[in-house]
């Protein structure tokens, strides 16, 4: 992936979380933080990466979470003690896409794309997880 491109992606993600924690998210700022989720554990499934997945899972718990907080009362905000998660996992796919080839990228956003056309609540499971706990 061209360093333009992912610097691009990488701003708009590390944006998203800085909104989120300040509780100026909305739901379009929530799903770019879920698709980095998806599109870096997909990318650690290739092999790039070696995180835990409980990592993946406290940050996709964190923005249900939050979804049922802003359905309930319209605020929409990161619990605190979820942001440790995200700026690991933000740092994670920031050298994910520093290392991946292009087509493990696309290749990754495809399978969002696929998981999302679904009825599967997460692409993240003890199913698909290598031994890296």
């Amino acid at each position: 992936m061209d360093k333009t491109s992912a610097r691009e992606q990488s701003l708009s993600y590390h944006l998203a979380l800085v909104a989120c924690r300040a509780g100026h998210g909305n739901s379009h700022l929530f799903n770019e933080l879920m698709r980095t989720v998806y599109v870096a554990w997909f990318l650690l499934q290739d092999g790039y990466g070696d995180e835990p997945l409980a990592l993946f899972k406290t940050a996709e718990y964190a923005v249900e979470a939050a979804l049922e907080l802003a359905h309930k009362s319209n605020e929409w905000v990161l619990a605190k003690d979820a942001i440790p998660a995200f700026e690991h996992l933000l740092a994670l796919h920031d050298a994910q896409l520093a290392a991946a080839p292009l087509h493990k990228v696309i290749d990754a956003e495809r399978r969002l794309r696929q998981f999302l056309a679904g009825t599967a609540h997460s692409p993240i499971s003890e199913a698909h997880q290598r031994d890296i706990a």
